[in-house]
């Protein structure tokens, strides 16, 4: 598998850049981002560029390991030192030394470990359990997590000093949703690396299947796009991929809206969330929600876009009724054009989409500069 993270993104090419300026340092480092993004693959990849590369890279995940015995885990312990430990132990910092020590899921760590793990960061210092010994090791240290330390700090979860020492530098990967450019790039490796290890012919994807990949959101982010890759490949052999064939391996999953709540637009701050509604609008497949019952009417658009001062504008849904989903779509791509003064590259980044899926709705709405709300 790569030993980078794989994208040509402007986030992701500033990520690459970043971890070979401090990989040659010692420096701690803090990686954040949802499960799935690649924090793992980041670890690595500084490991590999640093001056430790020829000494041990120890993983631990924090989450995985019972609060009763992490500290044994991380630290060591001596003979006798409780029930079963029938002899001496090294943790996890002493088989680092010298090395790196890569402490996934960071944020479950419990707070009293978190203060034994303060003191390895500040003084390279600590004792095994049962032990009255200090033990001295040479460790760089990279943590990551999925969650919000700060909110964690705020709810007593996470030590405030701990926190403000990992997050010197901080590198934070967006979720795939936010980067599709990166989708094409991870599919195709993904697809010819499966291929290759597993000697299986790949004979193509349509494009109506692969703008749907494209489109879809990623909850799971590059490891569920890589689970997908195999899955698909492995259970349809020997033939060009459809539509049908992605649609039996991924479902769309939309926001729910609130049947009964109107959409509210206009100068105050709920107009800022517009454009996010009308993302939204163009992700729903209508077997998830009944689209016509919670919005307004779009046609009534001009209204509010040419606005009055700070009025806001409730907007009736009663004569939605009468646009079907294609014309919905047409009438948010129009507004997005107009509104960005028709730059295609920057609709497509707003709605999260590719510029040719953009080109193609243009062209079968029969889209020009002369459509006006």
């Amino acid at each position: 598998m790569s030993d980078k993270l794989l994208g040509d993104s402007i986030q992701i090419i500033e990520i690459n850049d970043t971890i070979k300026q401090v990989a040659p340092t010692d420096i701690s480092i803090l990686i954040t981002g949802e499960s799935g993004v690649g924090k793992e693959v980041v670890a690595n990849s500084i490991h590999r560029l640093s001056k430790r590369y020829e000494k041990p890279l120890v993983v631990v995940n924090c989450g995985a390991i019972p609060e009763g015995i992490i500290e044994s885990e991380l630290f060591g312990h001596q003979k006798g030192a409780f029930t079963g430990a029938i002899e001496e132990r090294r943790g996890y910092f002493e088989l680092a030394d010298e090395g790196t020590i890569f402490l996934d899921e960071i944020g479950d760590m419990p707070m009293a470990t978190q203060v034994k793990f303060l003191r390895v960061l500040e003084t390279g210092e600590f004792m095994r359990v049962g032990g009255t010994k200090k033990i001295k090791v040479d460790v760089r240290i990279i943590a990551a997590t999925n969650k919000e330390l700060s909110e964690e700090v705020l709810d007593k979860n996470f030590r405030e000093d701990l926190y403000y020492r990992l997050r010197s530098i901080n590198i934070f990967i967006p979720p795939l949703r936010e980067r599709r450019s990166d989708i094409k790039l991870l599919y195709n490796f993904f697809i010819e690396h499966y291929c290759k290890a597993n000697n299986i012919e790949y004979l193509g994807i349509d494009e109506e299947a692969f703008d749907f990949i494209i489109n879809y959101n990623w909850p799971g982010n590059a490891r569920e796009l890589k689970n997908f890759c195999e899955s698909i490949i492995i259970l349809n052999p020997g033939k060009k991929l459809t539509i049908s064939d992605v649609k039996k391996y991924l479902q769309t999953i939309s926001p729910e809206i609130p049947r009964s709540l109107p959409i509210i637009f206009g100068n105050s701050p709920e107009n800022k969330e517009k454009d996010l509604i009308f993302r939204a609008l163009l992700e729903l497949k209508s077997d998830i929600i009944d689209i016509k019952e919670n919005l307004g009417d779009i046609r009534n658009m001009k209204s509010f876009i040419n606005g009055r001062s700070d009025t806001d504008f409730i907007i009736p849904k009663k004569l939605i009724m009468t646009m079907t989903m294609d014309e919905i779509e047409k009438e948010v791509l129009i507004y997005l054009l107009e509104n960005n003064y028709w730059n295609v590259e920057k609709v497509a980044d707003i709605l999260k989409q590719t510029p040719r899926n953009i080109y193609r709705k243009i062209k079968t709405y029969n889209i020009n500069r002369e459509d006006r709300w």
